[in-house]
């Protein structure tokens, strides 16, 4: 069994997620006419990628949200040819995506150092524009963080995430015992002795219709995008939201969150997952997870359980599925070596289809080499 050296907790107290930015390129210089003169360009608005900063930091050292880059010289005498204008840099957290406020897709910034041209500054004056200079582009963008970590927690609220959490990284958060318990995301970070460090995001509970935005709905499913698998959380006993809402057994809860995701973005059900079954200290929680166990080997059989828009194209399967209990610590250990082990084998694979399309290009080189000769 692996064996845990320390674990980090980090919790994100007034987290901001995203934020509306005005961005203006600079305008171009005037061009000379009696002596051809050429205007500078305009410089250009860029958002660039680094590990040390946060939307929040973002928001509070720039409170107006307007980003302007320099104009560009005159042409004059001494300087025919006028200056272009500073650039106006954005720094801005690893795992943004840039939008237009349509929601056009500008780009994405997934590793320090990554930068995106935002805002292009306007042309100087020449001749082939009677020496008038253009004005910059000017536009309102949108910078939206998706949190990038190892593992995503997916579950209804109250199936035990933010506990589980606790107990997988010896950390105290405030966990309160209402239904919508996590309402910012938090990262736990389990270190192992070999220095390998595995980071488990718990973001805000789903509840069912999140995929057409209801409770933190969008907010919640755009984080699971950038997990590298994810880890169902269900309590053993089953689920109900309110009173007034139906109770759902694990399995269909299972099956429920399955349809949120797929609905949200269909790619997601084909992530590597694994199954915690929580709370198992419950009174019949071995006669239940054997029930459940049934259930998810032949899924088919039990869909006569969920009306018919519930059931997902393609049902779930776990590399894993392990009973534990947050509470009194029960299947915690075991949990922690099935999460390294899936994370390891699915690493492995990768590394092995890397190489493999490496080799097949190389072969195809070499083949068309030989064969122009």
């Amino acid at each position: 069994m692996v064996q845990l050296s320390r674990v980090l907790f980090r919790k994100y107290g007034n987290f901001v997620d995203n934020l509306r930015l005005y961005v203006r390129g600079g305008s171009g210089g005037m061009g000379l006419p009696r002596l051809g003169g050429h205007g500078g360009n305009g410089g250009d608005v860029w958002v660039v990628a680094s590990k040390k900063v946060t939307l929040k930091k973002v928001k509070d050292k720039y409170p107006q949200k307007r980003f302007l880059a320099g104009a560009g010289a005159n042409s004059r005498v001494r300087a025919l040819k006028g200056e272009r204008g500073e650039d106006k840099e954005i720094i801005a957290p690893v795992g943004v995506t840039v939008t237009t406020d349509d929601g056009k897709i500008v780009g994405d910034l997934n590793a320090e150092g990554d930068r995106l041209k935002v805002a292009k500054g306007g042309y100087g004056g020449s001749f082939h524009s009677a020496f008038e200079p253009t004005k910059g582009q000017i536009k309102q963008i949108r910078l939206d963080l998706k949190l990038i970590a190892d593992l995503g927690l997916v579950g209804y609220p109250n199936a035990g995430k933010s506990s589980l959490l606790t107990a997988m990284c010896n950390a105290t958060p405030q966990i309160a015992d209402y239904a919508f318990t996590t309402l910012r995301p938090e990262i736990g970070k389990l270190m192992y002795k070999d220095y390998k460090q595995i980071s488990v995001a718990d973001l805000p509970g789903l509840i069912e219709g999140a995929h057409i935005n209801k409770g933190m709905g969008h907010k919640f499913l755009k984080h699971v995008e950038r997990t590298k698998q994810l880890l169902f959380v269900v309590d053993v006993s089953g689920f109900q939201l309110a009173s007034k809402t139906p109770f759902r057994s694990a399995f269909e809860a299972i099956q429920l969150l399955t349809k949120e995701l797929e609905l949200f973005k269909e790619e997601l059900v084909s992530k590597p997952a694994l199954l915690v079954v929580n709370k198992m200290d419950l009174p019949d929680a071995e006669d239940r997870f054997a029930e459940l166990k049934e259930q998810l080997q032949n899924p088919d059989e039990f869909s006569h359980l969920l009306a018919d828009d519930m059931i997902p194209k393609n049902y779930m399967t776990f590399r894993h599925v392990v009973p534990v209990s947050a509470l009194t610590g029960s299947g915690i250990d075991h949990l922690k070596s099935c999460i390294r082990e899936s994370l390891d084998e699915v690493a492995t694979m990768e590394n092995k289809d890397v190489h493999q399309q490496r080799l097949q290009t190389l072969q195809t080189l070499k083949h068309n080499s030989h064969t122009s000769i």
